[in-house]
């Protein structure tokens, strides 16, 4: 998913940064050239009639009230018939602390595996809140501590010396100042000491400003949304001071094949519309597929648990069938007839299933050769994994 970037701070006379009208422009220009438009930008029509249905109490500067956001993100039909389709398919419980928690004044860390869509609940719930999902800092291990406090426009700052108009504002200090919400992607990724230059934050909701004598108050309506695993090697573990500032929600897989199906078809489709691909109504059969190899492999154990499976490297999450299927059906669309068949999805399931060339492909094999050749039904899936496997 990408990440936007922190553009100037310097204001026109319309009360516009420039960056802010130049990304204007580049939207009304481009249109329906944007590859893959903000949650805000391509569900405006939801946001929009639910925000007019919407009569509950709403905390301050939030664009709709809490049970407006949980049925944004969970999906149901307005009075007026308008659906809300659903961004997140799991127990309504899980979104409705998730929501609560941004409505006080504890941060939401969204917690688990890799591919349980903790990056996509965490900007649909910044667009619902904020009507804008673009405050992001991405993590990564090479995250300084000014992508999360401040920088400094250098030009500016040899020309002039420390001051308002040479400093740049990160994300974080932009939603302090305007009462919006934040987000953090892996946060485990970033090294400790530039986690900790959030404890202030969270716990003062203060961002000293030293060099200048000066601090930014947050004010109502701030919070933070951060997402994190501990599947990946080499994570910063968090402290235990930085922990207590976060009302931590854990994402799970999807708990029964029916649920996991049901979210990749509706992906899929998403994203196929957006890439100009044809439907496949007839590829509900692979898709169930796919998501049956996953969930085997991930669980260990075939589905009516008779047979004991060794589990590859790899997490096999639900991101990475839906990455399989709507890779496969590029395949159908424009080397096919554009039905999606096992040759369209079994070289993504290998790429998916063997990342470690020695250990993995001996799972896959006797995967292959113990459950899928025996099972009545999959002859031309059996065909087509043991090709692309050779």
């Amino acid at each position: 998913m990408t990440v936007p970037e922190t553009t100037a701070t310097t204001t026109t006379a319309a009360g516009e940064t420039p960056g802010e009208t130049l990304g204007k422009a580049s939207g009304e220009a481009s249109g329906a050239e944007v590859l893959r438009p903000h949650a805000e930008d391509a569900f405006a029509d939801e946001l929009k009639a639910l925000a007019a249905a919407d009569d509950r109490p709403r905390p301050a500067r939030w664009r709709l009230s809490p049970w407006a956001v949980a049925t944004y993100l969970q999906g149901g039909t307005l009075p007026d018939g308008t659906v809300i389709t659903p961004k997140y398919v799991g127990p309504r419980r899980i979104v409705e602390v998730a929501v609560t928690t941004l409505a006080t004044d504890r941060a939401l860390l969204l917690l688990g595996v890799p591919g349980t869509a903790k990056t996509w609940v965490s900007e649909h719930l910044a667009a619902a809140v904020s009507g804008d999902s673009t405050l992001l800092v991405q993590g990564t291990a090479g995250t300084p501590e000014e992508a999360v406090r401040y920088g400094w426009n250098y030009a500016q700052l040899l020309a002039h010396g420390p001051s308002r108009d040479a400093l740049v504002p990160s994300p974080l200090m932009r939603a302090m100042s305007e009462g919006m919400t934040a987000r953090v992607e892996e946060l485990t990724r970033i090294p400790a000491d530039v986690q900790d230059s959030l404890i202030t934050i969270l716990s003062e909701k203060t961002l000293p400003i030293p060099e200048l004598g000066e601090e930014v108050q947050a004010v109502r309506g701030f919070n933070l949304i951060a997402t994190a695993n501990d599947r990946d090697r080499g994570v910063n573990e968090l402290s235990s001071a930085l922990r207590r500032r976060f009302n931590t929600v854990v994402l799970p897989l999807p708990a029964t094949p029916d649920a996991e199906v049901d979210i990749v078809s509706r992906r899929v489709d998403q994203i196929g519309r957006s890439l100009d691909l044809p439907a496949a109504p007839e590829g509900l059969s692979e898709i169930r597929r796919v998501v049956t190899v996953f969930r085997e492999l991930r669980d260990g154990v075939t589905t009516d648990g008779r047979t004991k499976l060794k589990s590859p490297s790899g997490t096999l999450s639900t991101a990475e069938a839906i990455s399989v299927v709507t890779n496969g059906l590029a395949l159908a669309a424009h080397f096919g007839d554009g039905v999606l068949r096992p040759g369209d999805v079994a070289a993504g399931i290998l790429g998916a299933v063997v990342r470690d060339p020695a250990a993995d492909r001996v799972v896959w094999q006797e995967y292959l050769e113990t459950v899928v050749r025996e099972r009545d039904g999959w002859k031309d899936f059996y065909r087509a994994c043991r090709e692309v496997s050779v």
